[in-house]
Order: structure tokens, then C-alpha cells, then sequence
């Protein structure tokens, strides 16, 4: 607005400065004063920028900008409000227990033992070995997964040898009745017969687990061999725990 509309506020004072809140316009610049936006007249050849703090002389009712104080404008006043606080980010380590450990073959699940079995022997049919996880991995949903492992122990069955296994994701998070759905393949190292491991498994695996886009792990072969078995719960208490170490951003 014009200085004339402001003028009686400003009565009696014959110079103030006020900080240009625009680069020059013709002949008039538009300025703070206080804490009123005013426009004012600018000297001919005064060259005026955004930030300048001016000199004012009033002649009658109008005000003119006059001179250009200070080398630079001011620095803008440090904000009294808290700047937000930094994210933080939390770690964590999440233990798992299969609810149930269990194989599958082609003429259904195994009813004899809970072990965990890769392949096929005898005649009796391609294994799909399973270990469910129950719902208890979602429990970290919105977290990631920075590392995974499973604990596996070979029982005998197949070379005594140490064999590769085929790990893979199972879809569903308790026994269904029929076959279970498989996905995914990555190889792991399963030790030798009478010997437990601590392995390490691919972390989209477990996120997939924490996602509740799987609800299992197991060990399939598709052409059925090397044969190898697990230990189950029933064989062992540790028998394909999970280990999840995770991270999370509040």
C-alpha cells in the first residue's frame, strides 16, 4: 500500500530506514517499515535490490529511498522454532520358531517324522521339505531386513557328505492340506551328517517372510536329487529357526 496511508503511524519521524522486499520497479521500490509494507519513491539513480536496507527521507506526505545502507542486506534472524528432529533409525534382531516343520510328497505329507527333506529316494517321490513360520515374522512389518539366517542340523539320510541344497520360499505359513506352493531357488551349503549349521539366507527371503508374501521356507530339487534330510522338531528343538536382523526409520 502507499506511505500515505501509513503516514499518521509514522508522523513526526523525518528519516527511518525499512528493507526492500523487491528489486526496484520504475520509480518506486516496496519496502518493510516495522512491521507495515509501504512503497515508496526511489532516487533517480539509485540501483535497488531484494534484502537492501534503506535509508528513508520524507518530503510532505511521501517517503523516498534515499541511499543503500550496509555493504549487504542483513542476514536473516535466526528462526526461534525447533528445527525438526533428525529421523532415527532402530536395529533389531527378531528369533523365529517354526510352528511346524513337516515334507511333503507326492502322495501327500509325511506322517512318520517332521524332518525336512530335499529329494528323492526309493521310488517313493520328490520331497518338498517345509518349515512354517506361522504369522510372527509380520510382527516386524515396515521393517528391513539387513540379514537372515536358519539353523540347520543333517540327520542321516542321503551322502554323509555335506550337499547343496535348494532353498526355496513356501507360500503358505501353516500345513495346508494338499501340496504346499513353492517359489523362488537359491542354492545353500547343508553340512555333513551329524553336524548343525548356522546358514545364511538371501535377506529377500526373510523380507518376503516379514512382508507376509510367503509364510515358509523349505528345500526343494526338482529333479529330485541329492537327497539329504533335516532334522525337524521332532529331532531337534532348534530345527530351522530363523534369525532376522532388521532395521526400522521413526
Amino acid at each position: 500500500m502507499d506511505i500515505a496511508a501509513v503516514r499518521t503511524s509514522l508522523s513526526g519521524l523525518g528519516a527511518l530506514t525499512g528493507t526492500a522486499t523487491a528489486a526496484k520497479s520504475g520509480s518506486t521500490v516496496t519496502c518493510t517499515v516495522g512491521d507495515t509494507t509501504v512503497t515508496v519513491q526511489v532516487a533517480r539513480d539509485l540501483t535497488v535490490a531484494s534484502g537492501d536496507v534503506l535509508l528513508l527521507l520524507r518530503q510532505g506526505s511521501a517517503w523516498w529511498a534515499i541511499a543503500r545502507l550496509f555493504a549487504t542486506g542483513p542476514a536473516a534472524p535466526e528462526s526461534d522454532v525447533a528445527p525438526d528432529p533428525k529421523p532415527a533409525t532402530v536395529h533389531g534382531t527378531l528369533v523365529v520358531t517354526p510352528v511346524e516343520t513337516r515334507s511333503y510328497r507326492p502322495s501327500g505329507w509325511r506322517t512318520d517324522n517332521a524332518s525336512v527333506y530335499q529329494g528323492s529316494y526309493g521310488g517313493w517321490g520328490n520331497h518338498t521339505g517345509c518349515a512354517f513360520y506361522g504369522d510372527k515374522p509380520e510382527s516386524l512389518s515396515g521393517a528391513t531386513v539387513t540379514a537372515a539366517s536358519i539353523k540347520v542340523s543333517r540327520v542321516s539320510g542321503g551322502a554323509f557328505a555335506g550337499v547343496t541344497g535348494n532353498l526355496v520360499k513356501i507360500t503358505q505359513s501353516k500345513k495346508p492340506t494338499g501340496a504346499p506352493t513353492v517359489t523362488g531357488g537359491s542354492s545353500i551349503a547343508l553340512p555333513k551328517v551329524g553336524s548343525s549349521a548356522k546358514l545364511a539366507i538371501p535377506t529377500a527371503y526373510a523380507q518376503a517372510l516379514v512382508d507376509g508374501t510367503v509364510g515358509g521356507l523349505g528345500l526343494y530339487e526338482s529333479g529330485g536329487s541329492p537327497y539329504a534330510r533335516t532334522a525337524g522338531l521332532d529331532d531337534w528343538s532348534a530345527a530351522w529357526t530363523l534369525t532376522i536382523d532388521w532395521s526400522r526409520t521413526t
